[in-house]
């Protein structure tokens, strides 16, 4: 652990924060991290502007389909008030300065109503430590929300600055200025570009003391569609991912990691490859930063490689996985659930005496396996060791881990490690690890001045990522004699995410109780007159990490199936019974009624094309600030095939950035989502991921995929999180419909039916 993480992690422990680990202010330039040509300038960190009226905003986040990019040029173009043509972006240095802050500053474990001393303290050294530790990640669904005002700040500020450049120039008064598409008028007809406004700003430009931010009523471009801007080059194959990388003389690495997750090589043979046409020779490697031991072999091609790799004999040791089974598993995480209540996360009144005062009562329990990222890009890295110093391509979510764990494996100082980010193809959480850079580099030492290129197959993909936990949960309800409920206990067991991963990527030790797995859960919008949430934390030896909506994929299908239990158990409509629950949350309560009414749930259904019966699930949820509700459509055949023909979707995400991307984020993570809860499930046999391929990890196909509705409810909030909160309420809305058409609760995912008839 370095000095500063040192300082941090004390003064966490001592409750509070040292006075000199303030975090320097969003603004702030650092110029010898900022390149700057001749012809520009920048008054902070976000954004340039050159002689040539060029925009360049400095992108502090990854691009990896959600449309990031996208969304904070908007930022920029908005207040700035410059041509969308005008624009463009590069990546940003790797600087605490870029930091996630609204993504770490969430980790607390508290519901957001929870108020005083001990949560707010909380609230406020969370954030502290991550403006102090500056991680910069995309993550959290917070990309947006986290750069809403830095960015519209940091291009207004610009504009000021340029606009009193320009009055100056002119010898008029500031408010005569006007700025429009990148033009400067003023009286009688005097015009100027943001080229000839960097000209006049002199050698030493210094930010404005004052910066008005727009009103959104007069916003002419933020909350308006917008096409994607890297949308064209992934069309046209034009677009660079990590695997698309070709610097000079590169050479390819396929690799074979031990068939247990965490295993090492005991030792290898590599006799047979002798003389191999086109190989340059075979290297070992350990398993850093939570990953495998194993070998590779280098070619000049990856297909010469991974033909060859097959010719090496090598020895694992399979480490502490090889006595694991999937079969153990749930009987493992129901013990842990029956000798403990877990960490309480949320209370409220009595439960238990509630429950056993209540006339009815309801009990029900849950189940969801382990589950993979699958991106369709798979892993890979590319390394070029120049002896001194290195370069890095990598499609990654967090660049200076990235580095750190690159520096590290090579030996080198950071500050001695550049790292290029490429276009990611999926991430989900996957790429938040560094496991596959560090790989990348061990390797890349063995050949200097050569970059090598480091692809993982699908196999070694599936078999070797950081899993979304396995979960259990048990509920109990109790009701009044008119159907209403009294109590309501929920307690689940699982593994938690982020000790692990801190330690592993940051050298953080992190303890104590972990919201990850528990998050869906105690922090529900639903209002319970008694109330208990717990949750264990199991420790397994399964490698876990963030997968999308982390806790809120498996806790928004445990509780949304059982509040549909209830609703029945009380006979009653499980949207009205809903809504009774949330008559004091305005804005869970309009996403619910918005879908409900966008899917007509007071009109019949018709038949499916096959002949079959359709019926519809609903389900509601919150998470990274956004309120999502949504009501499936689904039919089932004579032979317990499932099948989803629509989903109607409404979401309150505050303000809209840009409702395209809205859309396609709600789209993609409602396909993600029935993937998981159709087909999802990693099983393991010895220590090794049995599934290895789309073929046995199937993911939904085009002809399966529903046709998908979002309606967006106005808001003029901040942003609030998109990717990952249309992810949680499908599966358990899936599961509802299916009830409602078959009479059976399915209460373990992937949901699985037998033949109906």
């Amino acid at each position: 652990m370095d000095r500063r993480s040192f300082l941090v992690m004390s003064s966490l422990a001592s409750g509070g924060l040292m006075v000199g680990c303030a975090s320097p202010a969003r603004q702030e330039l650092r110029a010898s991290r900022l390149p700057i040509a001749n012809n520009q300038i920048a008054l902070n960190a976000w954004v340039k502007v050159g002689q040539d009226s060029t925009v360049t905003v400095v992108m502090c986040r990854s691009e990896m389909g959600q449309g990031v990019h996208t969304a904070l040029m908007m930022l920029v173009a908005e207040e700035l008030d410059c041509d969308w043509a005008q624009m463009t972006w590069e990546q940003a240095p790797i600087d605490p300065l870029y930091g996630n802050i609204a993504a770490i500053a969430e980790g607390v474990p508290f519901r957001s109503d929870d108020e005083g001393v001990i949560a707010d303290s909380a609230r406020w050294v969370m954030r502290k430590f991550a403006q102090q530790m500056g991680f910069m990640m995309t993550g959290g669904s917070a990309s947006v929300r986290d750069m809403w005002l830095p960015m519209r700040h940091a291009a207004a500020s610009t504009r000021a600055v340029l606009l009193a450049a320009v009055a100056k120039k002119w010898r008029i008064r500031p408010d005569l200025v006007g700025l429009t598409d990148g033009q400067f008028y003023g009286p009688a007809g005097m015009t100027a570009t943001l080229g000839d406004a960097v000209k006049w700003v002199g050698p030493s430009p210094q930010p404005a003391d004052t910066v008005r931010l727009k009103d959104p009523k007069t916003f002419k471009l933020l909350g308006k569609p917008m096409k994607r801007l890297e949308s064209l080059a992934k069309v046209e194959g034009t677009a660079s991912f990590g695997i698309d990388v070709r610097p000079p003389g590169m050479v390819f690495a396929a690799v074979k990691m031990s068939p247990a997750r965490g295993g090492t090589v005991k030792s290898f043979d590599a006799q047979a490859l002798k003389s191999t046409p086109g190989v340059l020779g075979v290297v070992q490697f350990s398993g850093k930063h939570g990953g495998s031991g194993g070998v590779a072999v280098v070619a000049d091609g990856w297909w010469k490689a991974k033909k060859a790799l097959g010719l090496v004999q090598v020895n694992f040791d399979d480490g502490k996985m090889k006595d694991f089974f999937s079969a153990e598993l749930h009987t493992a995480l129901w013990a842990e659930l029956e000798s403990s209540n877990g960490f309480g996360f949320w209370k409220k009144g009595e439960p238990e005496a509630a429950l056993k005062a209540s006339p009815k009562r309801l009990e029900a329990e849950y189940a969801v396996p382990y589950l993979a990222h699958a991106t369709m890009e798979p892993m890979n890295c590319t390394v070029q060791y120049l002896g001194t110093h290195a370069i890095v391509w990598a499609p990654t979510q967090v660049p200076d881990f990235a580095r750190n764990a690159a520096a590290k494996a090579l030996g080198l100082s950071k500050e001695k490690v550049e790292v290029r980010v490429t276009y990611l193809g999926g991430g989900f959480g996957r790429r938040l690890e560094s496991d596959v850079i560090a790989q990348a580099a061990e390797i890349a030492k063995q050949f200097p001045n050569k970059p090598v290129q480091v692809i993982w197959s699908r196999e070694d993909d599936m078999r070797h990522d950081f899993y979304r936990p396995a979960c259990v949960a048990r509920f109990k309800a109790g009701f009044d004699a008119a159907g209403n409920l009294t109590a309501w206990t929920h307690v689940s067991a699982g593994q938690g995410i982020t000790g692990g991963f801190m330690s592993r990527n940051a050298g953080l030790p992190v303890k104590g109780p972990d919201k990850t797995s528990a998050e869906g859960g105690f922090d529900t919008a639903y209002e319970f007159p008694n109330v208990r949430m717990g949750h264990v934390n199991v420790d397994l030896p399964v490698p876990v990490g963030f997968w999308r909506a982390v806790g809120h994929s498996h806790q928004a299908f445990f509780k949304e199936s059982f509040i549909d239990e209830c609703a029945h158990a009380a006979g009653k409509d499980p949207y009205q019974f809903r809504r009774n629950l949330l008559l004091n949350r305005r804005r869970e309560l309009a996403v619910l009624d918005l879908a409900a009414k966008k899917a007509g749930l007071d009109q019949p259904l018709s038949l499916a094309p096959d002949g079959s019966k359709m019926a519809r699930g609903i389900a509601m949820h919150e998470c990274f600030g956004s309120a999502v509700a949504q009501v499936v459509e689904a039919s089932v055949n004579n032979q317990g095939e499932i099948k989803v023909h629509r989903v109607v979707c409404a979401i309150d995400c505050g303000f809209a950035v840009n409702p395209n991307t809205v859309a396609q984020q709600i789209e993609s993570s409602v396909i993600f989502g029935l993937s998981a809860a159709l087909y999802g499930q990693i099983d393991f046999d010895k220590g090794q991921a049995t599934q290895g391929n789309f073929n046995d990890y199937m993911l939904l196909r085009l002809n399966e995929t529903p046709l998908i509705e979002t309606h967006i409810v106005p808001s003029a909030l901040p942003p609030e999180g998109v990717g990952e909160p249309g992810l949680p309420p499908v599966a358990p809305a899936l599961a509802n419909a299916i009830f409602a058409l078959t009479g059976k609760r399915l209460r373990e995912l992937p949901l699985k039916l037998g033949k109906t008839a």
